[in-house]
């Protein structure tokens, strides 16, 4: 399967959204802390998170990687077949993309990055540019959009609760 989108990769420039795609930027605070920062990057890099949120992933690999080929099935119904693009493991930032391929009812990339900053806070950056690629969510039209943003939304939620500090009794 080949991408459906000429700009590959292009989510690693903050901000940047090819001409005719609507962008995402979704930032959520997870938490404080080194612990919490190695926590959610790998939640995110192993795929827990999105598992977490109920999301069906068969992906080829165990860990986001690229060229990992990556199918996420929500509500047991819409199969979205995606590509990894690019990883990044550094000191304070983990995080990854992928592109969608076809067959996928979007087109674009989409990234899920964690950063650590300087004061030591954790965020879940949810951040893409996309455009329906099939009827239904073409048709959908800003409702699509706003469930997008509601995903991204819903993505930092989960992690934040993954990466709660779990009380002992």
């Amino acid at each position: 399967m080949s991408f459906t989108y000429d700009h590959v990769g292009a989510t690693r420039e903050r901000g940047f959204c090819p001409p005719g795609f609507h962008p995402m930027n979704v930032r959520t605070r997870i938490g404080e802390g080194e612990p919490v920062f190695r926590r959610a990057s790998e939640a995110v890099l192993t795929w827990e998170m999105h598992r977490a949120m109920g999301v069906g992933i068969d992906a080829s690999a165990e860990r986001a990687e690229p060229g990992v080929d990556v199918t996420v099935t929500l509500a047991g119904l819409i199969k979205a077949p995606c590509r990894v693009v690019w990883t990044v493991e550094e000191h304070r930032r983990a995080g990854w993309a992928y592109g969608t391929l076809t067959g996928h009812p979007e087109c674009g990339e989409e990234a899920f990055l964690v950063e650590r900053t300087g004061d030591g806070t954790v965020w879940l950056t949810v951040s893409a540019f996309s455009r329906g690629a099939k009827w239904y969510a073409r048709a959908g039209g800003p409702a699509t959009r706003g469930l997008q943003h509601a995903y991204a939304r819903r993505l930092g939620a989960t992690l934040r609760r993954l990466c709660a500090p779990h009380e002992e009794f």
